[in-house]
């Protein structure tokens, strides 16, 4: 652990999001003697976990005087990780059992999930501390290395100015749509949607619809619409020959490759040859990094979904410690990963631990730009963590002075994407990895034994 010589600091920190990112970040801030604001535009805690019926005025994202909501969740939607991988370290998801009104599942609704991130919010105080319906205008670099924090609030009486040592970002991203680029889009005649603003399959009764992406909401979308739908076409980058055609199981789906034109016939065509007249394309094709609030003059930016440059996905060096993001990877089992983020920025302001210089931090950087661009990923992959996500959170780990993942944890991670590979439609309900439960329960009860739990 790189420790700091320098004297312990209390800071003046505001958090933007009341998600499960800044939640633990706020938690952690707060615990390592911070003095903490949380900034959350809506009324309730939970971020992208906050189901609503409400889709915006533009089914695709695009336009920027639409109407904006924030959650992506559809009505059916379940986890596709076990509650007992997905809960903080120290504050375990465990099933409710004698409350008839929580979900037990252990692959349960995202109901459950926020109740859960409730719980979390109400056991450590957090709720106390967030600022609901105000939304922040802009966050402004300012002299000394502070940070002008423009916020309004929902009824209030116009737009207030803070000064804070430090802000930390975990305003989420899975609210600004990315699109695929199909040639001849535009003298289509269908409807497009972003599966941003789906909810349920009864607005495709009937329709020929194309999907596509190849991820988990595209997976479970599509099964979904073939109830209702005339007929689904998948859609993917990723689908090997010998998948394309007609899906197991099913009278009326069909897996494709990548979508080649459109046309104002109605046909859409397809790299494979193939041939559709669809009714609707729905784009599950994930979204963009967002921040149209932060203003760094230009030392942060969003280059085709590479926010950079950023030491380990948390820092930009020209501005560490002071501006920092909690979230950003993706495909990674996201609550424990938050909380390691959130441990290593507060011991970083407090000065009970030291960053390396700006320059070993750009060189860092730049090595691994370079890792990315020889392996021939294209920027969008930056923070596609993946299989590296436990390497990651065990660095974090080592720097905090906190145990590493449990092997249990890495084991279900690798356990759950073979089944949900084998049994996609099952893997949920179905499931062989019990002794792997049995150990994460033995962790759990020590944790509460030895007090983590408490406040």
């Amino acid at each position: 652990m790189q420790l700091a010589l320098n004297p312990l600091a209390s800071r003046q920190v505001a958090v933007i999001g009341a998600g499960a990112g800044g939640l633990v970040a706020a938690r952690e801030l707060w615990r390592e003697g911070h003095k903490v604001v949380v900034f959350e535009r809506g009324d309730q805690v939970g971020g992208t976990w906050v189901y609503t019926p409400k889709v915006e005025s533009d089914p695709l994202g695009l336009h920027p005087d639409r109407t904006t909501v924030h959650s992506s969740m559809y009505q059916s939607l379940r986890t596709n990780l076990p509650r007992e991988s997905m809960g903080f370290r120290d504050y375990p998801f465990v099933a409710k059992e004698e409350d008839e009104k929580r979900d037990p599942r252990r692959f349960p609704g995202h109901r459950e999930v926020l109740r859960y991130l409730k719980d979390f919010a109400s056991e450590f105080g957090i709720s106390e501390i967030v600022r609901f319906e105000t939304e922040v205008m802009v966050v402004d670099l300012v002299e000394g290395g502070k940070w002008k924090v423009k916020s309004k609030s929902k009824g209030g009486d116009g737009v207030h100015d803070e000064i804070y040592d430090a802000v930390v970002v975990c305003n989420g991203h899975y609210t600004e749509p990315r699109i695929a680029e199909i040639p001849g889009i535009n003298t289509w005649k269908g409807k497009q949607f972003h599966s941003h603003n789906y909810r349920n399959p009864e607005p495709f009764r009937d329709q020929v619809v194309i999907l596509i992406g190849g991820a988990a909401s595209s997976a479970d979308i599509s099964r979904e619409l073939a109830g209702v739908a005339k007929e689904v076409h998948i859609a993917s980058r990723s689908v090997a020959d010998e998948a394309i055609g007609k899906q197991p199981g099913y009278d009326n789906m069909w897996l494709h490759s990548m979508i080649k034109s459109a046309h104002d016939d109605g046909i859409v065509a397809f790299q494979d040859g193939s041939v559709v007249v669809a009714d609707i394309i729905l784009h599950c094709t994930g979204y963009k990094y967002h921040f149209p609030f932060l203003e760094t003059n230009g030392i942060v930016t969003v280059d085709d979904n590479r926010v950079g440059p950023l030491y380990k996905h948390v820092f930009p060096p020209a501005l560490a410690p002071s501006l920092s993001f909690v979230g950003l990877p993706w495909k990674v089992v996201p609550f424990p990963q938050f909380e390691l983020q959130s441990k290593w920025i507060a011991g970083l302001l407090s000065n009970r631990i030291a960053l390396p210089s700006k320059e070993e931090m750009m060189e860092d950087i730049k090595a691994f730009y370079s890792l990315l661009e020889a392996s021939g990923l294209p920027k969008r992959y930056t923070h596609n963590l993946g299989d590296c996500q436990f390497e990651y959170n065990d660095w974090l780990a080592a720097l905090c002075g906190c145990p590493v993942s449990e092997e249990w944890r890495k084991k279900m991670y690798l356990e759950v994407s073979k089944n949900r590979h084998a049994r996609p439609e099952t893997y949920r309900d179905e499931w062989e990895d019990d002794h792997l439960i049995l150990q994460a329960h033995e962790d759990f009860k020590k944790y509460t034994l030895n007090g983590v739990t408490k406040k």
